[in-house]
């Protein structure tokens, strides 16, 4: 969204002032097209790269702007949450060593950052997709950053939507919930490439992009987990589009699309047609202080800043979003690839970053014109798909089928090369990344495997919180490594966390996986669970899956030989049910259940039943 003082509008006032502004500035940029004014004879790359923040326990660490103070460079930069944080890459000339420089500062810039976050409780930086350890409870709306343009951005969507946003995603797992802030769209981390594209180029180029956005997709994949689930391959592209989805109450077209988007066509003769359909299908939401005429300043021969389109464009999410910018008072265009996440390394983002440019750069005559030889949704159907299935997707690529990885090894990778030479990048630097994304591909080893892999095996050693921060805990491990991922062996090791267990929180410890009974359950099902199961504790809940009493084995015996096919739930739980939050600690749990002579204790999160803790878990967790 820029640095404007952004601010919501409310009135007609401002809106009817707004979209003056806007639809002026599309005409100035008409105008600029026109007279081509934009910069010529250079390409810039530049990148954003957005970062986790987690504590000794490898949680989310909401402490970004002590993080921030402490780092005291302007390259960061703060995000929408406080577990979050972004550097800001300065731009440099396509050509020679770029790449390698790219490498070499971010790697620097982390470096400092990781070691300044390390002095302020221990916090650590992480590169992930999606940060393994997240939970719903970080996704309040205490954990934005308290900047007005992020509050302003959050009451505005909530506004529009009417309720609450909701999350349904289906991929090995299962996740449906929902939430109350936009914060869920934090959880996506993102290593944002900027290449500057020559006006001359820009439609063919643009068209390409999209045309490669699926098979790049799938050799960088790295979010199959969220929420302790296992999703999509690349889970961010269908979390970022729920996580502001606006269309609960909208009867109008220009909200039947959602914001994050992957488009709707190709462009045809213009960039022109972006920002048009832009505003054709999305209402303005934000404004600011606007006082630029862009046309009659364009008229007096000097560069507008199209404030309006910039804002516009900021509350809009394209995976390959078309952006106006200026370098010394010289304006260009550039494409943001906003599909790459962040992670797993250094190394293995700037080999992300170099397959795309290359391909890019590299565009053969054949893929030209594609808006009249292509079927758009073939494309699209292809970027889900790669979100979906990753390296192992099946793309229907111009005509025939092909595998993701047939499909990077025979052309893909040769294109890249091709596009790299002819933009004078250092051979060193081509062999070097290039071979990164060839081992990946040969080997299937990209950071969604690797995390996907890992996460089974160490879910059947250890709960399912136990084994998010342990995956966590490898993924800092090996990124300070900086080996590439395809170099990395699956995570098997469950000794890399040092947790003291009896100060420990019952997050880690509890079971997750709940059976309940309604209250007007037959006390015979009850039963059979408890046989079928071995356990000695149902919660029982009501229609809106409350926790209202609780049924123990003894509560069984009690009953014995009266007809539990006429006897309900109801009839025999216990009404006032001793619950503790996930915040308690195994001592306290041990504590209360010895005070109370208890045998378990529910535990309640945000007014939700999420677990459940038993003595036989205590036994085996403390000394005794």
């Amino acid at each position: 969204m820029g640095s404007q003082a952004v601010k919501a509008i409310e009135s007609l006032r401002e809106r009817k002032d707004f979209l003056y502004h806007l639809l002026n500035d599309v005409k100035a940029l008409e105008m600029m097209l026109a007279q081509d004014v934009f910069e010529k004879g250079i390409q810039r790359v530049g990148a954003e790269q957005e970062l986790c923040l987690v504590d000794k326990n490898f949680r989310p660490s909401c402490n970004a702007l002590e993080v921030l103070d402490k780092i005291n460079d302007p390259h960061f930069t703060t995000e929408l949450a406080l577990f979050n944080l972004e550097i800001n890459l300065d731009p440099l000339e396509l050509k020679g060593d770029c790449f390698s420089q790219i490498d070499q500062e971010l790697r620097k810039l982390i470096t400092h950052g990781d070691s300044s976050a390390n002095s302020i409780d221990d916090t650590k930086i992480i590169l992930t997709g999606i940060l393994p350890t997240l939970r719903k409870r970080d996704m309040v709306f205490k954990n934005i950053t308290p900047y007005q343009r992020y509050k302003v951005l959050n009451k505005i969507l909530k506004d529009i939507r009417g309720d609450d946003f909701m999350l349904k995603i289906k991929g090995v797992d299962e996740l449906i919930l929902n939430h109350k802030s936009i914060l869920f769209e934090a959880c996506n981390t993102s290593f944002q490439v900027h290449l500057q594209i020559p006006i001359d180029e820009m439609v063919d180029k643009y068209n390409w992009a999209q045309a490669i956005a699926g098979p790049v997709l799938s050799i960088a994949a790295n979010s199959p987990l969220l929420l302790g689930r296992e999703l999509w391959s690349e889970t961010r592209i269908a979390l970022f589009q729920q996580s502001v989805d606006l269309r609960n109450k909208s009867y109008l077209m220009r909200e039947q699309k959602p914001r994050v988007s992957f488009g709707t066509n190709w462009i045809k003769k213009s960039i022109i047609e972006l920002y048009q359909d832009d505003i054709v299908r999305y209402t303005p939401l934000l404004t600011t202080d606007l006082e630029e005429d862009a046309v009659a300043k364009l008229k007096k021969g000097e560069i507008p800043k199209l404030e309006a389109i910039g804002i516009h464009n900021g509350t809009i999410y394209r995976w390959n979003r078309m952006c106006y910018g200026q370098n010394n008072g010289v304006p260009h265009m550039r494409i943001e690839n906003r599909y790459i996440p962040s992670g797993p390394t250094v190394k293995d983002e700037v080999a992300n970053a170099l397959f795309w440019i290359g391909i890019m750069q590299g565009i053969p005559d054949k893929y030209r014109n594609l808006n009249d030889s292509t079927p758009f949704n073939e494309v699209k159907g292809n970027f889900i798909n790669a979100a979906r299935t990753g390296i192992n997707t099946y793309f229907n690529w111009f005509g025939k089928g092909v595998s993701a990885r047939r499909l990077i090894l025979e052309e893909l990778i040769p294109i890249a090369r091709d596009g790299l030479r002819k933009s004078k990048i250092n051979e060193d630097d081509i062999n070097e990344y290039l071979t990164i994304i060839e081992k990946r591909a040969e080997s299937r080893h990209t950071g969604s495997q690797w995390l996907k892999h890992s996460n089974r095996i160490l879910k059947k050693k250890m709960t399912k919180d136990i084994a998010n921060a342990t995956l966590t805990a490898h993924l800092y491990k090996n990124q300070k490594g900086g080996k590439p991922v395809h170099e990395w062996k699956i995570a098997k090791d469950n000794h890399i966390l040092d947790l003291d267990v009896s100060l420990t929180k019952l997050e880690k410890f509890m079971t997750t996986e709940v059976f309940v009974v309604k209250e007007n359950d037959l006390v015979e099902l009850v039963t059979k669970i408890m046989e079928w199961r071995n356990i000695h504790h149902i919660p029982v809940v009501d229609d809106n899956n409350k926790l209202t009493g609780l049924i123990t084995k003894k509560n069984i015996i009690a009953i014995k030989g009266q007809d539990t096919n006429v006897i309900v739930a109801k009839d025999i739980m216990v009404k006032d049910v001793i619950t503790v939050d996930s915040e308690t600690s195994i001592e306290q749990a041990n504590r209360i259940m010895i005070d109370n002579s208890i045998g378990c204790l529910p535990i309640i999160e945000m007014e939700d039943l999420v677990g459940i803790l038993t003595k036989n878990d205590l036994y085996k967790l403390l000394p005794s």
